[in-house]
């Protein structure tokens, strides 16, 4: 599966996706895309978006996108917060 973390979440969170392709959006060059236009372009080469946004799915119909969002909901977006 390839999976794409949001810039809000630490890249190392790759680290715990074994098994997957992952990357984050500042690695691919991505920084600072709106949210429409980063999904928009994500789509193209990702199957899923990982984002600590709780605020995507109000400001975005996400269903017009042909990639998986997945929102954590942790303590916080810190890493320690987000995996165990």
């Amino acid at each position: 599966m390839r999976i794409l973390i949001d810039e809000c979440l630490d890249w190392r969170l790759c680290r715990s996706l074994v098994g997957h392709h992952c990357t984050s959006v500042p690695k691919m060059g991505w920084a600072g895309l709106k949210n429409g236009v980063l999904l928009k372009t994500a789509e193209l080469e990702f199957d899923v978006f990982l984002t600590g946004d709780r605020n995507l799915s109000f400001q975005q119909t996400l269903s017009e996108f042909d990639i998986a969002v997945i929102v954590l909901h942790a303590e916080s977006i810190q890493l320690r917060h987000t995996f165990l």
